[in-house]
């Protein structure tokens, strides 16, 4: 039998795993022709579409006989891998020795922040630092319960608390993660009181102006409503633009690039907790860690800074080294919550803040840890009742890929 002869492809000839899609489209395995542009786009390194690789994904499964169409549109986000593979293995290498420790410890804080700048001036949304939290919190527990608990120092009612902690603090996560409380786009229009009809009579005694959650007749001249060129919606008294996620939020705090969400309304008494919650299964894991791997009963800040023998063993040596990473991060989320609660007491939000500073309205006091804008403080237990009593305003269900 004669063999013929193989022809390589044209250019323009497309990458079909099916060959003829016309005479074989019923008997085709799956999509050829998302297939084909994925494919082409990827040998071209063409990055127009960001769910091409989804797409070659979803084709190969489906070659399989895996189905896709329960994941919903899943992307790939690459942000997410570095943290993965780099926190371990620089935890690793400053487990060898105190002076890479020092060398390790202080240069991955500043490669965080470089990376945060880069990230907050170009206003783009990144899961690097949502996955840098929520994988230092795994290694943590992994380590916790591979290094520690063998030692024989913890009980399992101590192992029971770290893990409820934890499990919490991830449920609070979840909570912040269902929406900051965004503008919606269709307030309602007030009803005259000429209307004759009964149900309508009765909406005329009421705020013409409630939408969103939030009564108009709250804030008066001094808080008017803005409209927001970029959403085409008028903004509630409060609300701010968010040019990272591209929408109004209900009184916007700031943009938390740690949970890659707005700060608002609808999620910051959940932000609040999660802040509370962490540091405080942080700061009893710390304690319980240092009672462990150092040979002499001292109090947790003595331990910190000496612990004679630590670097003797290497499982010792990278529990220490886990320790101060923990700290560095307690210490970087003990600050936020510290001025999260100053902001609270005086009914300011972060936004409110920076606008008032750039406009040179606002009082500092107390060496630029407190500052005032004296608009809507109405004294400390007015404003925290007013927090802890905010209307959470109803949107639709997120799904997962939004919460993300």
């Amino acid at each position: 039998m004669k063999q013929g002869h193989f022809k390589p492809p044209e250019p323009d000839d497309p990458l079909c795993c099916c060959g003829d899609i016309d005479q074989q489209r019923e008997s085709c395995c799956c999509d050829c022709e998302e297939l084909d542009d994925a494919c082409e786009r990827l040998l071209r390194v063409d990055s127009e579409k960001p769910d091409v690789l989804f797409r070659l994904v979803g084709g190969v499964m489906n070659c399989l006989g895996f189905s896709c169409s329960t994941l919903g549109p899943i992307r790939v986000e690459f942000s997410i891998l570095p943290p993965m593979l780099l926190l371990p293995v620089l935890l690793r290498v400053a487990a060898l020795h105190c002076m890479l420790g020092v060398v390790v410890l202080t240069a991955l804080p500043g490669l965080v922040l470089w990376y945060y700048y880069i990230t907050h001036r170009r206003k783009r949304q990144t899961l690097f630092f949502l996955s840098l939290a929520l994988f230092s919190l795994a290694y943590m527990y992994y380590l916790f319960l591979t290094e520690i608990m063998p030692r024989g120092d913890v009980s399992n009612q101590q192992l029971v608390t770290v893990t409820t902690g934890m499990v919490l603090t991830l449920v609070s996560l979840v909570r912040t993660k269902q929406g900051p409380g965004f503008v919606q786009d269709n307030p309602p229009r007030p009803v005259h009181c000429s209307v004759t009809s009964t149900s309508q009579s009765k909406l005329c005694g009421q705020d013409p102006i409630h939408f969103n959650g939030v009564s108009q007749s709250e804030y008066p001249v001094r808080g008017k409503r803005k409209w927001c060129p970029m959403c085409q919606l008028v903004r509630p008294p409060r609300s701010g633009h968010c040019r990272i996620c591209g929408r109004c939020v209900l009184r916007m705090d700031h943009h938390c690039i740690w949970i890659n969400c707005c700060v608002g309304q609808g999620n910051h008494r959940h932000f609040l907790l999660t802040l509370l919650l962490f540091l405080l299964t942080s700061l009893y894991g710390i304690s319980m860690v240092l009672h462990s791997v150092c040979p002499r009963r001292q109090s947790v800040f003595t331990a910190l800074l000496y612990c004679p023998g630590v670097y003797s063993q290497y499982s010792t040596a990278l529990c220490f080294t886990c320790v101060w990473y923990s700290c560095i991060v307690t210490g970087g989320l003990l600050h936020l919550l510290i001025l999260q609660l100053i902001n609270i007491s005086y009914n300011v939000t972060e936004r409110e803040v920076q606008i008032a500073l750039r406009n040179r309205t606002a009082h500092r006091r107390y060496c630029g840890l407190v500052v005032e804008t004296g608009i809507y403080s109405h004294g400390l237990r007015h404003n925290w009742a007013q927090f802890l009593t905010m209307h959470t305003p109803d949107g639709p269900p997120l799904s997962l890929t939004d919460m993300v």
